[in-house]
Formats: C-alpha cells, sequence, structure tokens
C-alpha cells in the first residue's frame, strides 16, 4: 500500500513533527486538531462552541485536501479539557454530522496543546 501525506494551507501547519493526515489505502486519518487559524498560525481561544466551530473548519480543509468529506467520516475521537462542556460542544459538532452520523469517542484530559479546550481527529474512508 501506499502513503500519502496530505498537506493543505486552508488547514493550520502542523506544530511538530507530524502530518495533517495520511491517507493509506481506503483510509484517511487526520492529526488532531484545535482552534488554528490556518493563516495566521495564531490559537484562537474562546468559548468551547467558537474552538468547536474552528476545529472543525479545519478538519473540513483537511479532509478535502484528500478527496473527502465529513459525509466519509467514520470515526472520530474527542479530547475536552473539561466534559462539563459536552452539550455546548455537540451542538456544533452535530451541525456537521447532521446525517452521517460517524462512531465517536470523547474523553476529558489534563490538558491540550495550547491550552486549547478541545482536539479533534478523525478516520475516514476513500474510494481507492
Amino acid at each position: 500500500m501506499i502513503k500519502r501525506i496530505i498537506q493543505t494551507e486552508q488547514a493550520p501547519a502542523a506544530i511538530g513533527p507530524y502530518s495533517q493526515a495520511i491517507r493509506i489505502g481506503d483510509f484517511l486519518y487526520t492529526s488532531g486538531q484545535i482552534a488554528l487559524d490556518p493563516k495566521s498560525g495564531i490559537f484562537l481561544s474562546g468559548e468551547i462552541e467558537d474552538e468547536t466551530e474552528q476545529t472543525l473548519k479545519n478538519i473540513s480543509a483537511i479532509l478535502q485536501a484528500g478527496g473527502v468529506n465529513f459525509e466519509n467520516v467514520i470515526k472520530t475521537t474527542v479530547y475536552m479539557s473539561d466534559l462539563n462542556d459536552f452539550t455546548r460542544m455537540n451542538q456544533i459538532y452535530e451541525k456537521y454530522f447532521s446525517t452521517n452520523k460517524p462512531a465517536r469517542a470523547c474523553v476529558q484530559v489534563a490538558a491540550l496543546p495550547k491550552g486549547a479546550k478541545l482536539e479533534i481527529d478523525a478516520i475516514a474512508i476513500c474510494s481507492s
């Protein structure tokens, strides 16, 4: 199988030694995304709703660069610094997955990069 690195300027550049996403076979795996502005690289700290919206916009850009969209997502993991924000996060999240609801794990973590309130990664299925 050929491993293809997915890279787009429409999403934030990696802030470490990793790729925005990897496509291998019929699967695309995104790295975890936080609410970074793709143009400036500045973290957009704010309410959980704002961070969720920007994070999902970043994932959308990466998915598009890999030739897929949210309809192709089969699994996400949501990492949150405070699960008390779950309901508010979920209200934004469900706008992106209204018809195609992927499997999902959501866990509370001690800390996230840049003091983010959440980080999300995704796995999508692609046609070969």
